[in-house]
């Protein structure tokens, strides 16, 4: 009988383990496959853009962000995607042309993605459902929404598409050791 209690209470731990985004491949803006294992041991900040949006400006705060903290163990990860009003109509070519020659942009761009919906990429899947991610169910909101990683590829906090990127809620985040 104990070994049958053991074995049901190592299935139900099993049960709860939540993945990390250590777990995902993703396609970069070139077409290049972008592995997020590659990550491991820095703070991530993931946010879904646009080209076409009332806070597109944001661009211009995320990449001072990332040249402040770049080398503090700290990255952003750009996924460009049409799903709010169709604010994100180009190719990849023509997003990496605007975000570099617009905003100097040059923190990692993925290739255009769907954040939500029944096409919901498996990365916004993750982001978005508890199951997956272990810190809560949430749905994207807007353009510019931040989903802020730990160093051991867990969810911590998800942050407004209004917050701007250099507010201290995100500063402090990247700063502290939690």
């Amino acid at each position: 009988m104990k070994t049958v209690t053991s074995i049901l209470l190592l299935l139900i731990a099993l049960a709860g383990t939540s993945q990390t985004i250590y777990d995902f491949k993703v396609t970069d803006i070139d077409g290049n496959e972008f592995n997020m294992a590659s990550l491991k041991g820095k703070k991530v900040m993931i946010v879904n853009t646009a080209s076409k949006c009332g806070l597109t400006p944001q661009y211009e705060e995320l990449e001072k962000l990332y040249q402040i903290y770049k080398d503090s163990n700290f990255i952003i990860i750009g996924f460009p995607s049409n799903d709010f009003m169709s604010q994100e109509p180009g190719s990849n070519a023509e997003i990496k042309e605007f975000c570099s020659k617009n905003y100097g942009v040059s923190f990692p761009m993925m290739s255009k993605i769907e954040v939500k919906g029944k096409n919901k990429h498996p990365l916004y899947q993750f982001l978005t459902e508890k199951s997956k991610n272990g810190y809560s169910d949430n749905s994207v909101k807007w353009n510019f929404q931040k989903y802020l990683i730990n160093e051991q590829g867990k969810l911590v906090k998800v942050v407004s598409p209004t917050t701007k990127p250099m507010d201290q809620e995100i500063t402090s985040w990247i700063v502290t050791n939690k």
